[in-house]
């Protein structure tokens, strides 16, 4: 069974020193494409500013967004858009998600979450389930979130437990971090709690958090 390494107190720059020595191996391990998924949001983007400076093979790295809102992606409220203009001019690949699409095997899934537990856009009224036919899903959040009241688009658990490793980053939230260790522990059944206890009986996920 695996378990959640912590790190408290990361700032960007070490968590883009993270995620390089991650995808460094990973792309060294393959002559083909490494996919991740990333989060949107206000704390990935300053990560992403400084890791896009690494010595990276970006040409053959391939970004998915764990979700989106239902925008167009020159709209301000656009996960996809600030990724393509983020990471494109370095020669990463940034995939738009739509139903129907198969994502791949993901070297890495990194996540961020709400404080009522939500990852991607799996939001606690939407219910999600480990087995859910479904690769990717349109839905509604309820309540709206006043900051983005827009319909998502969204990986499902077992599209993002498709994975070699799992990070999640937390913005230095106490209230984040308390539902975190809960939902790690099994205390609650959130959708954070799902994919955790899920992906620490899997085995072979490792599992790390920035607090």
């Amino acid at each position: 069974m695996s378990t959640v390494k912590y790190t408290h107190d990361g700032d960007p720059a070490a968590i883009a020193d993270w995620l390089a020595l991650q995808l460094k191996p990973a792309l060294a391990a393959t002559q083909g494409t490494v996919a991740i998924t990333i989060p949107g949001g206000s704390t990935p983007f300053p990560i992403l500013a400084d890791l896009v400076k690494r010595d990276l093979d970006w040409s053959r790295l391939e970004v998915w967004p764990n979700d989106d809102r239902i925008v167009p992606e020159d709209h301000e409220a656009s996960n996809t858009g600030k990724m393509r203009a983020l990471l494109e001019p370095v020669g990463a690949r940034v995939v738009g998600l739509t139903e129907g699409a198969q994502p791949p095997h993901f070297a890495l899934t990194w996540l961020g979450m709400g404080p009522d537990g939500h990852i991607a856009s799996l939001f606690p009224n939407t219910d999600p389930q480990l087995d859910d036919p479904r690769c990717i899903r349109r839905l509604t959040p309820d309540p709206l979130p006043a900051h983005a009241p827009f319909d998502r688009i969204t990986l499902t658990l077992q599209s993002l437990l498709a994975t070699g490793a799992i990070l999640f980053t937390l913005g230095g939230s106490d209230e984040k971090r308390q539902v975190f260790e809960a939902g790690a522990l099994g205390e609650h059944d959130l959708p954070v709690a799902r994919l955790l206890q899920a992906a620490q009986n899997k085995g072979d996920i490792d599992i790390a958090c920035f607090t």
